[in-house]
């Protein structure tokens, strides 16, 4: 049961719904931006996003729900299957996006106290960085908050017991697509 909950993780993740949303439009929307809310909220407004975004956030919740269910020891790996999905996508030639909308939904499920806490840190830290470090920094927000935030929730976690194994798969997820995103 294990394997098969992995294996629909990965392909719930694999359900890019700002590709999709954009196939119904009649273009493919990573020709010109990001697939995740963001992106579609540029390119088609923002009933667009925020289904997009609901769904792709739902996407986690499913995969770590169904999880729960039927395979609890692997919770922690469906968590970081949805976003490897999500970012590497096998419906759309491994070609996706960031990973934070189905992140957000695994954690919501598998560890709401680490994203209360990780969404703390980062709500404080982004006005923090945008008005004093980033003239200095020159950073983008996401990355330089990231680099902040990620080690001290990592430690919560760890100390809390609170989703530490889901976090660090949904951040080794994340960083595969690093490479991938660094586009000319």
């Amino acid at each position: 049961m294990s394997v098969l909950i992995c294996v629909l993780a990965y392909l719930i993740g694999s359900l890019g719904f700002g590709i999709i949303y954009s196939r119904f439009r009649g273009e493919d929307i990573r020709q010109k931006d990001a697939p995740g809310g963001s992106g579609v909220y540029r390119q088609y407004g923002l009933t667009a996003a925020i289904l997009v975004s609901v769904l792709d956030i739902l996407k986690g919740v499913l995969a770590v729900g169904l999880a729960q269910q039927f395979a609890p020891e692997v919770a922690w790996l469906a968590a970081g299957l949805v976003v490897l999905g999500h970012n590497f996508p096998v419906f759309f030639r491994f070609d996706g996006g960031g990973g934070i909308a189905p992140l957000l939904g695994a954690l919501l499920v598998h560890a709401p106290q680490t994203l209360l806490v990780a969404l703390g840190l980062t709500a404080v830290a982004i006005p923090v960085y945008k008005f004093v470090l980033q003239k200095h920094v020159k950073f983008n927000v996401l990355p330089a908050i990231s680099v902040m935030v990620l080690p001290v929730v990592l430690v919560y976690a760890y100390l809390q017991q609170s989703g530490f194994l889901a976090l660090l798969a949904i951040v080794v997820a994340m960083a595969l697509r690093i490479p991938f995103s660094l586009k000319p």
